[in-house]
């Protein structure tokens, strides 16, 4: 079942990515993922509910990529931020998962977004209770999604060894806080 699930969210990324979300009908997923639109259709009985799972999917990766990076960090206060920060800089930087469901949601319907809104929101709540001074944090926090949105939408990420500067200087304000 779960291959079967993990294989549509695939063909939906697959279509939305490279058809264009025009081309997303429960038709294509299906074609693409080879499967019958019956079994499409007991996955996902619709196309936002396809672009949901496409949401809910990265979000549970990046949550248990979080929960990782947290669970091995000895020092108490930063730990949030730098397991934010390392877990966006490690990221793979296209992302078409994400892509492909954030864009899709946006032209289809924008409340599909809510799941993305409510980790943000979470992801803001952990930052302030972080050890750090809050504003302090969030500023960390918001660096960190910029980052991840310039990754995301091809807006001039930085790479190379600038890349890992700011990877290295966001981490060091993690520990010791902004002057």
């Amino acid at each position: 079942m779960k291959d079967t699930r993990n294989a549509l969210l695939e063909a939906t990324n697959t279509v939305i990515l490279r058809d264009g979300i025009a081309h997303l009908t429960l038709e294509a997923v299906a074609k693409e993922a080879g499967v019958s639109k019956g079994g499409l259709l007991y996955h996902f009985p619709s196309k936002e509910a396809l672009i949901r799972g496409l949401l809910e999917h990265y979000l549970a990766l990046f949550e248990a990529e979080l929960s990782r990076r947290t669970a091995h960090d000895p020092d108490a206060q930063g730990r949030f931020s730098r397991a934010l920060i390392g877990a966006t800089f490690d990221a793979d930087p296209h992302q078409p998962l994400l892509r492909a469901g954030l864009l899709a949601a946006l032209a289809l319907n924008p409340e599909l977004l809510k799941p993305v809104r409510v980790a943000f929101e979470g992801y803001q709540q952990r930052i302030e209770g972080d050890g750090l001074e809050p504003a302090h944090a969030t500023l960390l926090r918001l660096a960190a999604d910029g980052l991840w949105f310039a990754d995301l939408l091809h807006l001039a990420p930085p790479a190379g060894a600038l890349r890992e500067q700011l990877r290295q200087r966001l981490l060091a304000l993690s520990n010791r806080g902004i002057d």
